[in-house]
Parts: C-alpha cells; sequence; structure tokens
C-alpha cells in the first residue's frame, strides 16, 4: 500500500470537486498538508469552492489550483495533465469523481445516455490515460481513486444509464488494479469507492443521506487499510443489508433468477428471507 501517497507535500488531482464528495475529497487531503488540483465544469462553483480549500491548505493560495475541464474531452484531461506537473512535478493521488446523472429509458434519450457515458465512463478513462503513464514515469508511490455506485452493482430500476456506466467504472477499475499490482514496480494502487445515499452537489441535507465527509472518512480509512473496494454505508442501509442486496444480486446469475429479481413481485418474499 503506498501510504506515503497521502503524505504532505504531496498533490492531488480530484475532478468533480465544485461540490459534494470531490470538495469534501480537496478538504481532506488539504488539510493532510497536500497540494490540490481542484477539476470541475462547472467554472463559477469551482472558483468558489477554491476560496474554502485555499482557506484549509497550510500551504495557502500557492497549493490550489482550480481548473475548469471536461473530463469528458481527452484534449482537456491532457492539457489539465500538463497544467499540473508544470505546477507541482508530480501527482500523488488522482481521484476521478465527476459525474453527471442523465434522465430516460433504456430506448430513449439517446443524447442523455450519450453525455453519460462520455462524462461517467470515459471522463474516468480519460484521466487514467493522461495521467498514469505520467505517475508511472516518477517511480513514487500513487493512488488512483474511482468513484463508483451501489448502483453499478446491485442495478435498481430508474436510471439505466447510471448503473451501466458505474457496473462498466467497477469492471474498468477491478482492470486497472489488476494491470497495476503487476506492474514492474508495483508502486500504484487503484481503488474503488463506493458511495451509499450522499448529499451531493448543492442539494438539501436530507435525514438518512451520509455527508460527504462522512464518505471521505470512510475512505481515507479505507486507503489507509489498503482496502480495494471502499463501501459506504448511510443512516437507512447497513452494512448487512449492504451484503445482503450484493449477493442477491449475484444470485440472480447463479439460481437463474430473472433479471433484478428484488424488484420482481414473485420473488419479494424470497429476498425477505434471504440472509447473506
Amino acid at each position: 500500500m503506498p501510504q506515503s501517497a497521502l503524505e504532505a507535500g504531496r498533490s492531488a488531482v480530484v475532478t468533480g470537486a465544485a461540490s459534494g464528495i470531490g470538495l469534501a475529497a480537496c478538504r481532506r487531503f488539504a488539510q493532510l498538508g497536500m497540494k490540490i488540483c481542484m477539476v470541475d465544469v462547472d467554472e463559477q462553483g469551482l472558483g468558489e469552492a477554491r476560496q474554502r480549500i485555499v482557506a484549509a491548505a497550510p500551504g495557502g493560495d500557492e497549493d490550489v489550483l482550480a481548473i475548469s475541464t471536461d473530463v469528458a474531452s481527452k484534449t482537456d484531461m491532457a492539457s489539465l495533465k500538463d497544467t499540473v506537473y508544470d505546477a507541482f512535478g508530480e501527482v500523488g493521488l488522482l481521484m476521478n469523481n465527476a459525474v453527471t446523472r442523465t434522465t430516460g429509458s433504456c430506448w430513449d434519450s439517446y443524447d442523455q445516455w450519450q453525455r453519460a457515458m462520455d462524462v461517467n465512463l470515459w471522463g474516468v478513462i480519460n484521466g487514467v490515460q493522461c495521467f498514469v503513464p505520467a505517475m508511472l514515469a516518477q517511480a513514487t508511490p500513487c493512488l488512483i481513486v474511482n468513484t463508483g455506485s451501489k448502483q453499478g452493482i446491485t442495478n435498481p430500476p430508474g436510471k439505466p444509464a447510471y448503473n451501466v456506466c458505474k457496473a462498466a467504472l467497477n469492471a474498468y477499475t477491478e482492470c486497472l488494479q489488476h494491470e497495476l499490482r503487476n506492474h514492474e514496480d508495483g508502486l500504484i494502487s487503484a481503488h474503488l469507492l463506493i458511495p451509499g445515499w450522499t448529499t451531493t452537489g448543492n442539494r438539501e441535507h436530507v435525514q438518512g443521506a451520509w455527508t460527504p465527509d462522512q464518505v471521505i472518512d470512510v475512505l481515507i480509512a479505507g486507503l489507509r487499510n489498503g482496502d480495494f473496494y471502499i463501501l459506504c454505508a448511510d443512516d437507512e442501509v447497513s452494512p448487512e443489508m449492504d451484503r445482503k442486496r450484493i449477493l442477491w444480486a449475484a444470485h440472480d446469475i447463479v439460481d437463474n433468477h430473472p433479471p433484478l429479481s428484488r424488484w420482481h413481485p414473485d420473488y419479494a418474499q424470497a429476498f425477505e428471507d434471504f440472509s447473506p
């Protein structure tokens, strides 16, 4: 586990940093003494968020960059990488956290599907493709955190584009960690952050949801423990219920259930009786 990636003086790049989990991560990394590059497509929100992180950073203004970037553009991400390396000389932690939520069913809203894939999946791939070669060349301990979702595992009905993107992201991050741990120096590790119900963006906090700071508490503990799957609960779903739902989803395959049987009326009682 490359613990020194979280040390004072190292640099962190966080996408989706203007609010929510990304902003909370920037604050925590700054409090650890790290230099921060905040990335978001919301230029105004990013500028306001930067001032909050400058106040938390021991090095103040000089240690916090804020760069408006569309993660869906590999050209933008390559330019971002060059800017960060020019400013900080290295990157110790890359957190691919930017996300967009879209609407639509499986057979309509094509443009919404395209945007979801561009940001939620290709945004992560662009981050890895642009930064990891340079991080490998550093030959220093580094971390990559990709923000996934339980919806990419249990696949609840209602937001298919988001679920599909997060399911693909889960698989991509597993492959990424496998390749990194088999790289000759083994100095970079990848991790999958899996939040539960969290108050994100600028939404009013709702009882039952976790705050972004609670998610980052679990993230930091998981990174220090060397965990790959960093699974977060919330105030309505316990870790035990998470395990039950995740295992049930796997049983749909091995027991030849209809897909998403957790929401199938013929299986309601079976799920109720199921215990991990």
